[in-house]
């Protein structure tokens, strides 16, 4: 695959500075992040950019090395096609998800909005405690009865003893 675009992904644990390691190697090739997100997860640091420029895959590996060389961290290089963001099109959603923890809740109501062509944007959940906590941000096809699609998630939900909540997204939240 001939591309400028990568993607570049940096795991484990969390130390101060990586993010300006990271970024500072990539502008060091001359390379420009597109599009990234970055998330602590119990004290695990992870993180993925994509980024675009002349470096080859080598060189960016070369460069973030460094980052690597404690053995605490993974970082991984990848080509990525260089494809078109789909049409925007159908609607925005906000899902909250809450309850007691226990195996299963993600699969349960996520496969609801699968069901019906619905693509999962962003996904974050959190445990504290007993307590499980979810939140996604999606998009329902047009023409997608979302009454429907909310009572199946709410029916999901009820399965495995959570509550959910479907929501239109607000522009500004998003």
């Amino acid at each position: 695959m001939s591309t400028d675009l990568y993607a570049v992904t940096v795991l484990g644990h969390d130390r101060p500075g990586i993010i300006a390691a990271t970024t500072a190697g990539l502008a060091e090739l001359g390379l420009n992040i597109e599009d990234s997100t970055m998330t602590l997860l119990r004290g695990h640091f992870a993180m993925m950019l994509l980024c675009r420029g002349a470096a080859d895959g080598a060189a960016i590996e070369r460069a973030l090395a460094p980052l690597a060389a404690d053995g605490d961290l993974d970082v991984a290089v990848r080509p990525v096609a260089d494809e078109p963001a789909p049409a925007a099109g159908g609607t925005s959603w906000v899902l909250t998800v809450h309850g007691g923890d226990r195996s299963g809740i993600v699969s349960a109501v996520i496969a609801e909005v699968a069901a019906v062509g619905g693509n999962i944007t962003d996904l974050t959940t959190r445990l504290s405690g007993d307590l499980y906590l979810l939140v996604a941000e999606l998009a329902l096809p047009v023409g997608a009865d979302v009454d429907a699609v909310a009572t199946a998630i709410r029916t999901a939900a009820e399965r495995v003893g959570v509550t959910a909540t479907l929501r239109p997204a607000e522009a500004d939240e998003l």
